[in-house]
């Protein structure tokens, strides 16, 4: 079995976060694929399905994104897995809007839901990270992850979450990389290395129907603030469109 546990925050005014990704990825891979309904165990919300020949999990925590590993690591317990069993797939800073990578193992980067993760579930899990950017400034983190996607995301977010969904039985196979570049060209680019960066431009196609659209369906959407340095800094980063 696989486990591929997208990390996020329950609840809707959390559904249109950058931290949310994870649960974005997750529930695209579901509307895409026979999965069962999800069902509430291990705190976290599940569905299970077959890709590839192969027994899936789908698991999006409901511990919030901190304590995410009590819910995995739970899991894994459950089914008597292996580190090796378990595909992560959250957001990341440190990666460009647009961007992906995959590797297996390493540091948690500051990520609290992967800090979790590594104390529950050891080390040597694959980490699939979709990049978000940066603002630029660490005093803005917690309120830029905490922020929804702007619209000018979307050009890269839905094509992104499409490919992801489509392709799943790479991820499912450990064909790293040819997923890699299935996500790269889907947002008009191309796979490179595994070296984070803090902020770039792609150059993305144009989105189909909107994975944040559908989660937001019971969320009320969130505005940008219009004033002080949040506001300036995301200015600089997406231009003068409002989320």
């Amino acid at each position: 079995m696989l486990v591929i546990a997208g990390l996020g925050n329950p609840g809707s005014q959390y559904a249109g976060n950058r931290h949310n990704i994870g649960f974005m990825a997750v529930d695209a891979i579901h509307r895409r694929h026979s999965f069962s309904p999800w069902s509430k165990k291990f705190k976290a919300e599940i569905s299970e399905g077959e890709i590839a020949g192969e027994k899936v999990l789908l698991i999006k925590p409901q511990t919030y994104m901190n304590l995410s590993g009590e819910s995995v690591g739970e899991a894994m317990r459950f089914y008597k897995l292996q580190p090796s069993d378990l595909v992560a797939v959250y957001d990341e800073l440190d990666l460009a809007p647009a961007k992906a990578r995959i590797k297996t193992g390493g540091g948690h980067g500051g990520h609290n839901g992967i800090k979790s993760l590594d104390a529950h579930c050891g080390r040597e899990y694959r980490r699939l990270r979709l990049g978000i950017g940066h603002p630029g400034n660490k005093d803005l983190v917690h309120h830029y992850v905490l922020g929804d996607f702007a619209k000018v995301d979307r050009t890269w977010l839905e094509p992104m979450l499409d490919a992801l969904a489509d392709n799943v039985e790479m991820l499912v196979k450990r064909e790293d990389s040819q997923l890699m570049n299935k996500l790269a060209l889907a947002v008009g680019g191309k796979a490179d290395e595994d070296k984070p960066t803090k902020q770039g431009n792609a150059t993305p196609k144009p989105a189909g129907k909107s994975h944040i659209h559908q989660a937001r369906n019971n969320a009320q959407p969130k505005k940008l603030p219009t004033t002080g340095p949040m506001a300036e800094m995301l200015k600089k980063m997406f231009g003068n469109k409002e989320d």
